[in-house]
Order: structure tokens, then C-alpha cells, then sequence
């Protein structure tokens, strides 16, 4: 990363707990495809620091096992628990249509169809069911909408924006 640069960073993994005794680091990963938290180039802490390249070793259902540049021993592994990893932003992949990083939805304006400030776009959570978009309303309340295209049908990354037609509540 360049000197003094104000890139945005991409959390691809998290470093579950080290495996084995030669250093390697078992990682939950963030990635579509869960290989590919190892193949942006160099990861950095939360803070921009340089930590490591990193080559897979195995890939398992939830994440890999991989073998990080300078950690030779389990105890530099078990260190580094719960370390997430980010790549700078440049490095990712172009996004298809109607398909987004969440890291790039995250501080977009949300409005109603009327054009009305609804909140700012704080977190995109997944439980299993599908994307929900947390957006927290100028009074510091929090809503969850489904983020589906009935009822996000606008993603302006451009304007940064999202237009949202909640649904209607059923008492």
C-alpha cells in the first residue's frame, strides 16, 4: 500500500485459531469462493499494517487452512487469533450488475422513494436467509430492510445512494 494512501480496506478473513504446530493459521473467510481470501496478495490489520502473504493448504466447508509468510511456529500462529485480514479495495474484482461488495454499500444515504432520508447504510448482515441492509436513522434508531430488489430497487454507487420502498408492516 502506498505511503500516507486513504485506500479502502476489505475485510476477506479472520483468523480463527492456528492449526498444527508448523504455524499454520485456520481462517473463517469472507469470500464467495473461499480460496480466494488468499490469492489478493499481501493481507493488513484493521490498522493498514502489512502482515503476510499467504498460501492455501486445504480448504475446508467454513474457511482454509493456509500457511502465512513468517509464521513458523504455533505459538506466532495462536497470536495472532481473531486477527481479521483485509486487502485494499483496488484489488478485488469488478462486481457484475446488481452485484455489490458490502463494503461498498457501507455509508450510502438511504431515501424512501419520495427522495426522503431514511438513514445511513451502517452494516449488511447475513443470518441464512438472504442480505439485510442495517441502516441507522438520524435519531441514532436502527432498521433492517431485506435486501432484495422490491425493496432496495435503487443502488446508486455513484450519487451514493439507496432508494428503498419498505414493506408495508402488517399489524
Amino acid at each position: 500500500m502506498a505511503e500516507g494512501a486513504a485506500e479502502r480496506m476489505v475485510c476477506v478473513a479472520a483468523v480463527a485459531t492456528a492449526h498444527g504446530v508448523r504455524g499454520h493459521l485456520k481462517l473463517k473467510t469472507f469470500t464467495e469462493i473461499p480460496e480466494n481470501a488468499a490469492t489478493y496478495g499481501p493481507v493488513y490489520d484493521g490498522k493498514g499494517n502489512r502482515l503476510f502473504r499467504m498460501d492455501v493448504v486445504s480448504v475446508l466447508d467454513n474457511g482454509l487452512i493456509v500457511k502465512a509468510e513468517g509464521i513458523t511456529d504455533r505459538n506466532a500462529a495462536e497470536r495472532l487469533r481473531g486477527t481479521a485480514l483485509f486487502v485494499p479495495r483496488s484489488v478485488l474484482p469488478a462486481t457484475e450488475e446488481d452485484e455489490f461488495y458490502h463494503e461498498d454499500l457501507i455509508g450510502l444515504r438511504a431515501e424512501d422513494t419520495a427522495g426522503q432520508l431514511i438513514g445511513e447504510v451502517v452494516g449488511i448482515q447475513d443470518f441464512g436467509a438472504g442480505d439485510i441492509l442495517e441502516v441507522r436513522a438520524p435519531d441514532g434508531t436502527s432498521h433492517d430492510f431485506p435486501f432484495t430488489k422490491a425493496v432496495v430497487p435503487l443502488v446508486d454507487l455513484a450519487g451514493r445512494r439507496v432508494v428503498i420502498d419498505p414493506p408495508v408492516e402488517v399489524e
